[in-house]
Parts: C-alpha cells; structure tokens; sequence
C-alpha cells in the first residue's frame, strides 16, 4: 500500500470515557432531540435554522458565536428553533486546502487527527455546557461519527457524498435527523434514492462489525442548488423547485416528508449576502401553497460574527477562512425578521 500508517487512532469508546458528556448535558440533548422530531414529523409548526460557520476552525470565536445565537434563540423560541452549525469536517473539491478542525486543530499548524478528534469532541461539549444547545455537524466520514455520536442534534450528508453506500447505510442507522443533500449535478432523484435508502434497515459492515440498522424515519431533503454542465451554479429554492419536490416524495412512501433549504452554497452563487432574500423568498413560497408549507421545514444558513471570508492564514477574529459566512449584525436581524414573517 502506497501509505504511511502514521499513529493507532482510539476508540470512540476511549475517546467518550476519557471526555464524558455530563447527566445535564444528555438531557439537554434528549429534550432538543424530541422537539426536533416534533418539527420534522408535522407535529410542531416551528422552523428550523441550522446556522453557523461555513466551517468551525477556533474555538473561542466558535464558541463566542454560539453564545449570541443563544440570546437569539431565546427571543424567537416561540416560532424558530435554532440548531448551531459546528462543522469539524471541510469537503474539498479537488482535495487542497483547509479540511477541517479535525484535520487541523489549529489552522497555521500541520494536520495531527488524534488532535482533532479530542479539539472536536470538547469544541462540541463545550457548546452544550455553556450554551444549552445542541449542534450540527457533517458525516464526511461516517465512521467517525460514533466520536461525536452522544453529542448531536443534527447530521448533514453533503452533495459530495449523498451518492455513497457508507454514507446511506450509517445514516439508516442514527437516530437523529439526517439531511441528505441534492448533488452538485442537481439530479433530485439521486437526493430521494438517498433518502429512501437511509428510512430502511439494511446490514452493512461499520466499525470492524457486522451491524444491522433499523432505518432512520427522520432522513429528509436538503436542496443546496447545483452546478450545470458549463459549470455556473444554478438554484433550487424557487416555488417551482419546490412544488416539484413535493410532487417527488409524493411518488414514494416515504416517512415525514421534509426539506431545508440551503441558502448558500450553488443556491446563492457563493453571494453570502444573496442568503437574506433566500430565506425570506422560501417563506414567501410557503405563503403560497399547503403542500410546501407542509414540506419545508427549515433554513441552513452559513453565518459568523464578520461578513465575508479570509483566507486560511488570516487573523481577522470570527472570520470565516472557507466560504464566506454572513455577518453577525445581519444575521441577527434576519433571524428577528424571518420570527415576524411567520
């Protein structure tokens, strides 16, 4: 094999005793848990908001940010339930640049993984301890998502990898909600095979074990727009969008029927700022038909305390150093404002 083993990483189980969540936290997490599967399945008219970084790469500015979307939270709880993004895991397109707090706990220094799984496991404690919420995070590698497993709210299959068996069969196997992404293509059907995928039991081989999956009924859409054959990204938020979508799971016999919409990445072009008419145009759609209020149960939205991005060796404090993120300021008077539209 044309690789170099470079360190015998430890078990989830070895890294969960040696940094345990606390009696407080898991009910913290259980209570969060149940009112996002309320949301999902119709039984609460809440929105959902998974926000933040692009990607979570300090911890103090992460956390600084996580603390002013708390106040937030509390001000808006009555319509909008609001889930912290802390994405520990960066997907490259051709494989260069910044993977990830995992990767690189710290950004200016080389790459050390067992670093960066202990820097996000206690990045994601430490949100729950001195927040009270419950966080987002990608499964770019779905084994890796038992370290974190007793943690989160939410899981995130990007467009990269919503094709992939692994990725399909870990996802039957959670029991948090599951967005699966359309792919960068834009084929829809690939995004529902994903989903139909994920709602049933299947056998697979995880962890060095044989393992069973009862299929995780909460496994729903994610539309993040996509990219055409000339390479110009191309939006699937519209009404039109939508009402299609509502006609595709219709066509299956899928459980609680679900989307949120990403209101960046080939969604906006990358124009951070194009995220504030986004979410309020979704709203605006739902005004206008049952079936895609019904559907559409939140918004993703990439937002830090400074607008824009820098790059990976920047110093600018709660700045993003991957896509650009919307800036404090805006992001929280669009969260006050999507409250008074709903």
């Amino acid at each position: 094999m044309n690789m170099q083993f470079v360190k015998k990483m430890p078990t989830a189980e070895e890294i969960k005793r040696d940094f345990p969540v606390t009696a407080e936290m898991n009910n913290i997490k259980a209570v969060r848990d149940a009112q996002i599967r309320d949301i999902l399945s119709g039984k609460s008219d809440k929105l959902i908001l998974v926000i933040g970084p692009c990607s979570a790469e300090h911890e103090d500015s992460v956390i600084d940010y996580i603390k002013r979307l708390a106040g937030v939270a509390e001000k808006v709880q009555d319509k909008i339930f609001i889930i912290p993004r802390i994405y520990t895991n960066k997907p490259r397109t051709t494989g260069e640049g910044y993977k990830g707090m995992l990767h690189q706990p710290d950004p200016e220094r080389a790459e050390d993984m067992l670093s960066g799984l202990i820097a996000i496991r206690k990045l994601h404690m430490r949100a729950i301890r001195e927040t009270g919420l419950t966080s987002a995070d990608e499964m770019l590698y779905p084994e890796n998502h038992t370290y974190l497993s007793d943690m989160l709210a939410y899981v995130a299959v990007g467009a990269r990898s919503v094709e992939n068996q692994k990725h399909r069969l870990t996802a039957s196997g959670l029991n948090i909600p599951v967005g699966m992404k359309n792919p960068t293509s834009g084929d829809i059907s690939v995004m529902m095979n994903s989903i139909t995928a994920a709602q049933h039991a299947h056998t697979f081989i995880y962890g060095g074990w044989e393992a069973k999956s009862a299929g995780n009924p909460y496994a729903h859409a994610i539309l993040r727009g996509y990219v055409d054959k000339r390479g110009v990204s191309m939006p699937n938020y519209h009404y039109e969008d939508l009402v299609h979508l509502c006609e595709s799971y219709a066509e299956r016999s899928l459980q609680n029927p679900a989307v949120i919409i990403d209101t960046n990445h080939s969604n906006s072009g990358k124009q951070h700022l194009e995220q504030v008419r986004i979410a309020k145009e979704v709203l605006h759609s739902c005004r206008h038909s049952a079936d895609v209020k019904k559907l559409v149960k939140g918004l993703m939205i990439e937002s830090y305390i400074e607008d824009g991005a820098q790059k990976p060796d920047g110093h600018i404090y709660g700045k993003s150093i991957t896509d650009p993120c919307l800036g404090w300021e805006k992001t929280e008077r669009l969260i006050l404002d999507l409250a008074e539209l709903l």
